[in-house]
């Protein structure tokens, strides 16, 4: 057994479900964003550790912040992106300028990456990543090149002895990603056809029956609308899906059966990751950009008073 796999299964603490239905999520309009800090570039890859410090990725920098704002340099990778944090404190970071899933210490330093090949190729580009914590493994998706026009956008998956796995192809820039809690059932993003897709997941790491699980609204330029591409994804504890809309300025929410159930103003204009967290992990922590991709970043807190669905790791 690897030990990224030992970390992974050590990590698994069970997870209490409130008693909470897909319904029971607050209206739009009691809803407000409360700018927790702003940084120099868009931002990404919302995580929070076991203290309670959350991280995220701007240009090339990986930031750890407190939940007042506090805001410290804490690694420089290059491109960091997706991002989510082991039994042990190490963390895995997506990294386009590195073509690898990155492995980082506790303290912020590189480490043999988790992933940089699938079946002898380089990978072009990883994104953002979902742990499957039950089998010693985790999914990624790769969009390097991908578009509308040229989908060769790709979902992998790491296994238990650190191989990479092609889990499916030919995606027009696969983006955001969730693995259900019951291991059944997988969720990705298609950024440039505005959509969300699903799959039976058959033993880790393998998948069939691709399907479209919602198409997302559409752009409304009246409202300051720029774009309309679903980004990083979450759960919470009813099973809705949480999905930062890149360029809506909103967050929407599906319930389990992928019907629109909510939509939240995320912030910022091209929202980016979304994260549960907060002192009872009931708080929807939001990244992006204050306006285009090439402006400023901003993280926005939503206190939703909804239990978000999370297995953090046990540690030491």
């Amino acid at each position: 057994m690897s030990r990224l796999s030992l970390l992974l299964i050590i990590g698994l603490v069970a997870v209490r479900m409130p008693a909470l239905s897909a319904a029971d999520v607050p209206a739009a309009a009691s809803v407000k964003p409360v700018k927790i800090l702003e940084v120099d570039n868009y931002c990404e890859g919302v995580v929070f550790d076991t203290q309670g410090r959350g991280y995220l990725s701007h240009g090339k920098f990986l930031v750890q912040f407190s939940l007042d704002g506090q805001q410290k340099v804490w690694a420089e990778t290059g491109a960091p992106n997706g991002h989510k944090i082991l039994a042990d404190g190490t963390h895995l970071v997506c990294d386009a300028s590195r073509h690898a899933v990155l492995r980082l210490s506790p303290e912020g330093k590189l480490l043999d990456p988790a992933s940089r090949e699938c079946d002898g190729q380089p990978l072009r580009g990883p994104n953002d990543l979902s742990l499957d914590t039950p089998n010693g493994g985790f999914y990624f998706t790769d969009p390097g090149g991908s578009s509308d026009t040229n989908p060769i956008g790709t979902v992998h998956y790491v296994d238990r002895a650190g191989k990479t796995h092609l889990v499916d192809r030919e995606l027009a820039f696969p983006n955001g990603i969730v693995l259900r809690p019951d291991e059944k059932t997988l969720l990705v993003g298609e950024s440039k056809k505005n959509r969300v897709l699903v799959y039976d997941v058959t033993a880790a790491g393998k998948v069939a029956n691709r399907k479209v699980f919602a198409d997302l609204p559409t752009k409304d330029a009246s409202l300051g609308q720029i774009d309309n591409q679903p980004d990083g994804m979450c759960l919470d504890a009813a099973g809705n899906l949480y999905v930062a809309h890149y360029g809506m300025k909103q967050v929407q929410v599906l319930s389990p059966a992928g019907k629109l159930i909510a939509r939240y103003p995320g912030g910022n204009v091209t929202t980016s990751n979304v994260a549960f967290g907060g002192p009872r992990r009931d708080q929807l922590f939001v990244t992006g950009g204050l306006g285009p991709e090439g402006g400023r970043g901003g993280l926005f807190r939503l206190d939703l008073g909804v239990p978000g669905l999370g297995i953090l790791p046990r540690g030491k």
